[in-house]
């Protein structure tokens, strides 16, 4: 019985143990998760709020210098003030309502009210948009798209509008266009979302729709009605200083790879594909604007090949996050071929004047983009359709859903639609109420001076009234110094 009985006692003790080491495997497994949670997190943030400050320095300074070189001397600063007081403008719009309208659950076209005022927008995240990143991330992340989409819009119609005009125009857009237009691709629930229950299941990764299509055709809205600037086209009006443009040129390629690549929402493959693919493609459209340059005109100018990359980041932007490097490399050069083509021919026949091109890069090469991530889309990439087992599905024509064009293609014609009509009603009425253009003198003399009271350069000083007048200074002080204390 004693023998029994202790070997019953020691049965009893194993079992114990075991539980107890089981339970601290437990413990220990449950730990780790969530350390490496954690430092996912950690990882993903630090990478998205990068990412946002890329961004951010793509509208300033990135285009505002691309911009300002471009325009002629006395609107430099103008140019430029566009800008950076958009950057102002739209993160208080943000901040109040705009967040709101873009990202809370409402209707298909326009978001709800739950984000108002940032109400419910902390440092928990939000597993619809971003599961590993505080949710205060995501916002300012995406203000910085609505930063600069407005700011594009402004190099169409450079050196004539109003400063005040643009300022209400551009709180109305933004209102009316852009936050409704976001909420309809990237919302949950928006009308073209293609994740998250959206009716036409259009793609678009980084902006190809809301950011360059809603910019460029708003841009052509806004060259037709506020009309030519004086002496278009008989008066030549060439870029005043290509070394800022080149400057900006560059802060924007590399600004992108925030814009690109941080539309994965994470640190993983799928943004490092992204990144990879915004370089590729933005190299080939330099290359390609550049030899349709030399073989057209016999020169390859610095701006041609600028102007070039821009397209292919345009074109690149929607299809980022669903195609292949080698397919990237086919749309920087259809993008670029096509821009080139839009800003040399088209808008020559047609006769508007579009400033700095914004509608025949952004409208032309954001337009191309969005249908050919439709053709070149793969889930090797990016399966974002699956069946009701999880399985993988066909996302683009190359993997066989031909159907995938005509999504692309209702998104960008509902784009074009909402950019049109939204842009010449607010247009419309302003002009009828506090006027668009600044008056024929003023447009003489240049924005810098009749906007805002400044000039970009102070070359032309006169030094010898300066020197003379620094001259009689000393003599009256030597003559002072020599003459007695009291008379």
């Amino acid at each position: 019985m004693s023998a029994c009985r202790t070997f019953h006692m020691a049965i009893i003790g194993c079992l114990f143990a075991t539980s107890a080491l089981a339970q601290g495997v437990e413990e220990r497994l449950s730990r780790l998760e969530t350390s490496v949670s954690a430092a996912q997190s950690a990882g993903d943030n630090a990478w998205m709020l990068m990412s946002a400050a890329l961004v951010l320095l793509m509208t300033g300074p990135g285009l505002a210098l691309f911009y300002g070189g471009l325009v002629r001397k006395k609107n430099v600063l103008a140019t430029m003030m566009q800008s950076f007081s958009l950057m102002a403008v739209i993160t208080v719009l943000w901040a109040l309502y705009g967040y709101s309208i873009a990202f809370s659950e409402g209707t298909p076209f326009f978001g709800g009210t739950s984000y108002l005022f940032l109400r419910g927008v902390g440092m928990e995240p939000n597993a619809d948009y971003a599961a590993t990143i505080p949710q205060q991330t995501f916002m300012v992340f995406q203000l910085m798209f609505a930063i600069i989409t407005p700011a594009l819009i402004t190099g169409a119609f450079a050196e004539r509008m109003k400063f005040s005009a643009m300022l209400i125009f551009m709180v109305l857009w933004a209102t009316f266009v852009y936050f409704p237009l976001a909420h309809m691709v990237w919302g949950k629930g928006g009308f073209l979302n293609a994740a998250l229950g959206g009716r036409v299941p259009a793609l678009d990764f980084a902006g190809g729709t809301v950011v360059h299509i809603s910019s460029g055709f708003s841009a052509l809205v806004c060259a037709i009605i506020l009309g030519r600037r004086l002496g278009y086209p008989k008066v030549p009006m060439l870029p005043h200083n290509m070394v800022l443009t080149f400057i900006g040129a560059c802060l924007l390629w590399v600004g992108w790879f925030g814009f690109n690549a941080g539309s994965a929402l994470s640190s993983n493959g799928l943004a490092a594909n992204a990144f990879v693919v915004t370089h590729f493609a933005a190299a080939s459209a330099a290359l390609g604007w550049m030899f349709a340059e030399w073989i057209r005109h016999g020169k390859p100018t610095v701006l041609g090949a600028l102007s070039g990359a821009v397209a292919g980041l345009v074109g690149i932007t929607p299809a980022s996050g669903f195609v292949t490097p080698m397919a990237a490399l086919i749309i920087g050069v259809v993008a670029s071929v096509g821009c080139f083509l839009m800003v040399t021919e088209v808008k020559k026949r047609f006769g508007y004047d579009d400033s700095l091109d914004v509608f025949g890069v952004h409208g032309t090469g954001g337009t191309i983009g969005a249908l050919l991530t439709g053709v070149f889309a793969t889930k090797a990439i990016n399966p974002i359709f699956k069946d009701s087992a999880g399985n993988p599905l066909p996302v683009g024509l190359v993997d066989g859903n031909a159907a995938q064009v005509l999504n692309q293609l209702i998104g960008v014609i509902v784009s074009i639609a909402l950019a049109i009509v939204g842009s010449f009603i607010i247009l419309k009425a302003l002009d009828s109420t506090i006027g668009l253009r600044v008056s024929e003198d003023d447009e003489v003399t240049g924005l810098d001076l009749t906007q805002h009271g400044e000039e970009g350069y102070n070359l032309d000083l006169e030094l010898t009234p300066t020197r003379a007048i620094e001259r009689n200074a000393m003599s009256t002080s030597t003559a002072a110094s020599a003459a007695p204390a009291h008379e």
